[in-house]
């Protein structure tokens, strides 16, 4: 696993892909809240797909309501999810020496196994979502979610300590700066 690079998140992109607000309590409580996170997901996906390709991942006892509400260029993709936050559960696309699109697999593990959340569907949806773009799924060592890091594609990493330090006792600022096993897997940039 090396020479994959990891471009900055305003960079050009292919497509956006989105998952469906499947009841969670991170889209609210109560069956209001719950209708509020479909609107703004569908507000959101109807938005963007003016722009650039936007699919859907939709669980399956919700496909019929996404294909009322979401528009025809919204391409509905059904499958398992236990929560839409795809920043977090679904892959980084990176790019390889050759400029191919790969997607980084982080364990996802659930926010550091809060209990209250489930993710036995969540921990597989990068590689759902590579296997449906037809393109590389490059596994990472590293406990991570997608929303937690962000690069400027020329070799500055921003992390979140909640996310990269709160999970494990092993981790500390110092060890994220140098050589430990927080550091990006030999071969990459960022």
């Amino acid at each position: 696993m090396s020479g994959f690079r990891m471009p900055h998140e305003a960079g050009v992109q292919a497509r956006t892909w989105m998952g469906w607000p499947a009841p969670a309590d991170t889209f609210g409580l109560g069956e209001a809240e719950a209708a509020e996170a479909v609107t703004a997901w569908t507000n959101v996906a109807n938005a963007v797909v003016g722009f650039q390709p936007v699919t859907m991942l939709v669980p399956a006892g919700h496909v019929a309501e996404a294909r009322r509400r979401l528009s025809a260029a919204v391409e509905i993709a059904e499958a398992p999810l236990d929560d839409g936050w795809l920043r977090d559960s679904g892959p980084t696309f990176v790019h390889d020496e050759t400029g191919a699109v790969a997607a980084v697999d982080w364990r996802f593990n659930g926010w550091g196994q809060q209990t209250g959340f489930r993710w036995d569907q969540d921990q597989h949806t990068a590689r759902r979502i590579a296997e449906r773009a037809g393109v590389q799924l490059v596994p990472s060592p590293i406990v991570n979610e997608g929303g937690g890091i962000h690069v400027d594609g020329r070799g500055t990493v921003l992390a979140t300590r909640s996310v990269q330090l709160d999970r494990s006792a092993t981790r500390t600022p110092r060890r994220m700066t140098s050589s430990g096993s927080s550091r990006a897997p030999s071969g990459w940039s960022v």
